[in-house]
């Protein structure tokens, strides 16, 4: 009965969890669903909203080096209403449509709350709620939940721009309506996540300094090598799922894709294949490989394959459906990966007690492609317009996959010496 309780409550938190998770991000990625009609309301180029991304990288990625001290620090139940308040106050800013300045600055807001407060805190949360055998699952799950919180929100927004004439009252409105949902979200999960139990004593009753501990506890993860190579692995992930965003645009000028289907299709490439990622990815990591990292090369194989083939179609003479399915089904493998390129550092033996700075340091370096990946992809377009710069973008997108699936490989080879070397250490305990 205790054992069915405590299953339901470590659910129930998830569930609680998935609800902040799915709707964090709505206003930083207002690209996802709106790229068109930010750069036609924002006056914005390919180039400009590539560097806004940029920056909200930068302090994204070096915000990080903070997140190792407030993650292990604070509770969640403060720190995570804090920030999405903090983004939704930021997005009544935005409607005042600012300078391009002004945009610059309040994207470095959106960092500052998503990223160094909410997102690490949200990982730690997750990581600790499941067994080492449940991580590709709750993962997964948290992936499939933010897609579904993700649609159906983003998918208002959209019917908000087009009940608003899908003009700059439309986009404005779809702003209001995220930071008003920011705030509600913000609210209740005040009241419905319970605190983080943050140590006060050591093991021999003395009172720890927990503000020493919170940085002794940094110290440790940063000379952890195992943590930088499941880091690195997710900076691999990542610099290919930037690259989806290009799906976007590209669908319009080489398709012909009208603006409000642009927008759809946008919806379900970020946030759609979430749903079908995530438990997909978590159920291959921990049913049918037995390991995240097994399954993340095998996906890196897998999008490098794709996307070969993808560049030799002849896209101009092709039917806009084989266009569409081609790139979710590209986007599929990616957010599989997506799903559980967390989940190795439980696998590779990290300590619990410094989850929050092992997250912090696999962020800082696995996210650190927003700081240039963007406006990389963004310039090949303003510089190669047509076909000729959405191949270059492609051919990018193959040669960071490669990357990762070196550096994949790698992580399996710690993880099996990981695994033989504590299977010596119990059949040596049975011996003895």
């Amino acid at each position: 009965m205790e054992n069915r309780n405590s299953n339901t409550k470590k659910w129930f938190t998830l569930a609680v969890l998935i609800l902040g998770g799915g709707t964090v991000f709505k206003l930083p990625w207002l690209k996802d669903a709106f790229y068109i009609p930010m750069m036609d309301y924002f006056h914005l180029t390919h180039t400009q909203i590539g560097f806004t991304l940029t920056v909200y990288a930068f302090i994204q990625t070096f915000g990080y080096i903070i997140s190792m001290y407030l993650a292990d620090r604070f509770s969640k139940k403060k720190l995570m209403p804090v920030s999405l308040i903090g983004i939704g106050l930021t997005g009544f800013y935005l409607t005042t449509f600012p300078s391009y300045y002004e945009i610059l600055f309040i994207w470095g807001l959106f960092a500052l709350f998503a990223e160094i407060a909410f997102w690490p805190v949200l990982i730690k949360a997750v990581r600790l709620l499941g067994d080492s055998d449940e991580q590709g699952r709750m993962f997964g799950f948290l992936e499939a939940g933010r897609g579904i919180v993700d649609t159906v929100i983003a998918f208002a927004a959209l019917g908000i721009f087009r009940w608003l004439g899908e003009g700059a009252a439309g986009l404005r409105g779809a702003i209001i309506f995220f930071s008003i949902t920011m705030i509600i979200i913000a609210i209740i999960l005040y009241f419905l996540l319970e605190d983080d139990e943050i140590k006060i004593k050591d093991g021999k009753g003395n009172k720890i300094n927990k503000n020493k501990a919170a940085f002794e506890g940094a110290l440790k993860a940063i000379k952890m090598p195992e943590i930088w190579v499941v880091a690195f692995t997710i900076f691999s992930v990542y610099s290919v799922y930037i690259g989806l965003t290009y799906f976007i645009p590209f669908l319009k000028e080489i398709y012909g894709i009208p603006v409000a289907l642009v927008g759809v299709y946008g919806i379900i490439n970020q946030y759609g294949l979430k749903m079908l990622g995530g438990p997909i990815g978590g159920f291959l990591a921990d049913k049918k490989f037995k390991s995240s990292s097994k399954y993340l090369r095998v996906a890196f194989a897998a999008s490098i394959i794709g996307m070969i083939i993808f560049i030799l179609l002849p896209h101009q003479t092709l039917n806009i459906y084989v266009g569409v399915t081609f790139t979710l089904a590209y986007g599929a493998i990616i957010f599989t990966q997506r799903a559980v390129f967390f989940a190795p550092i439980e696998e590779v033996g990290i300590p619990r007690e410094i989850s929050g700075a092992a997250v912090s340091i696999a962020c800082l370096v696995g996210y650190a492609p927003s700081i240039f990946a963007f406006t990389l992809y963004g310039s090949m377009l303003d510089r190669s317009p047509g076909m000729e710069g959405y191949r270059h973008v492609f051919l990018t997108m193959i040669a960071f996959a490669v990357i990762g699936f070196i550096i994949s490989s790698y992580l399996v080879k710690i993880v099996n010496k990981k695994k033989q070397s504590q299977e010596n250490f119990e059949a040596n305990e049975i011996n003895a």
